[in-house]
């Protein structure tokens, strides 16, 4: 049956699919909402009312729901993130469990690092297979005001342990804010081509729990390619982008490159291929989406695979056609980053 988006029946199909044809295949875990760096724009100094215990989804809860995802919704990709994945004490249990699925979907993990360098090994042999790490800046006196803690050397050993234990391509994700780390752009790229990372500059985002984010402050994705082509060549990247949120592009020739996730001034919402599970059991069809569908209480409440899998169809079936960023009406959503996972 054929319609407008908001008018057309869902099709008869196991996959996450919404009204725009866009198919979810990559779904984003988050593990926990905690988190052992307190970055200034992500939460204040003191941390945040973190979630109860017994709201969190337990190994088995959460590796049932990611057994769904894989088995009957057709998601390919897993992403764990947090807060800080490594934060979760079961983290190796749960990468297995997730590898052992049939058919075996690609692991990744989004981590500030903190941690990794002694357990990147045992990660990539419970099934891992690539790191993305978070690091703003190369300064340590920098890294202190923006993080709070006295990490930057945890942080590059753990770069280096992931590239060790084949965790690879070892990203590295920086956020630009204007007066503070602005003038890094050249700095960062030039610290992963000389250790074989890839870097992938994103646009700070509205999700900070004090609602504070100015666009002001946002260094543009257009400011950051103006910076970096000051130094190097740029050439966009040759192929599809696809649902990638990235926009890459090869520096002086290759084969190394650089990203840029522009997810303000370029929105990439009519690719999108996300779907997203909080710590808490809640699948949430964007990022910034303002409501939720809890799958913890399904589970709890003795449904069967199948019932959640339709209900986790519904979500994605509702999804909006895009973020709203940029629409005079915008509202953040209520839950910072940390609690939605990246």
């Amino acid at each position: 049956m054929r319609g407008t988006p908001e008018t057309s029946a869902r099709p008869d199909s196991p996959r996450l699919v919404d009204r725009l044809g866009r198919v979810a295949t990559d779904l984003r875990v988050s593990l926990t909402d905690r988190c052992n760096l307190r970055c200034t724009y992500c939460m204040p100094a003191e941390g945040l009312d973190w979630l109860p215990k017994p709201d969190l989804l337990t190994d088995a809860e959460l590796t049932r729901l990611i057994a769904i995802a894989v088995t009957r919704l057709g998601v390919t990709d897993v992403r764990f993130t947090g807060g800080e994945p490594l934060l979760r004490p079961g983290l190796a249990d749960v990468l297995a469990a997730t590898a052992a699925l049939e058919p075996r979907p690609r692991l990744s993990m989004t981590t500030n690092g903190v941690g990794l360098a002694r357990r990147a090994r045992r990660l990539a042999a419970a099934g891992l297979d690539r790191v993305n790490i978070s690091l703003d800046t190369l300064d340590p006196a920098r890294f202190h005001a923006l993080t709070r803690r006295d990490r930057l050397a945890d942080v590059l050993a753990g770069l280096s342990a992931a590239r060790g234990a084949g965790l690879t391509p070892v990203k590295v994700n920086s956020v630009l804010m204007r007066g503070v780390n602005e003038d890094e752009a050249v700095p960062l790229l030039r610290f992963c081509l000389a250790h074989g990372y890839q870097l992938r500059f994103i646009e700070q985002m509205p999700l900070d729990p004090q609602h504070g984010w100015d666009r002001a402050d946002m260094v543009t994705a257009g400011e950051i390619l103006a910076a970096l082509r000051a130094e190097f060549e740029l050439t966009p990247e040759p192929g599809e982008r696809g649902g990638a949120p990235a926009e890459r592009w090869v520096v002086d020739g290759g084969p190394a490159v650089v990203g840029v996730i522009a997810s303000v001034t370029r929105p990439f919402c009519a690719a999108c291929d996300r779907t997203r599970l909080t710590a808490d059991g809640q699948v949430r069809n964007c990022l910034f989406s303002r409501s939720e569908t809890d799958l913890r209480a399904l589970l709890r409440g003795g449904a069967s695979d199948e019932e959640v899998a339709e209900r986790w169809r519904a979500n994605a079936w509702a999804k909006a056609a895009g973020h709203g960023i940029n629409d005079a009406g915008f509202h953040q959503p209520d839950r910072p980053m940390s609690a939605i996972g990246g």
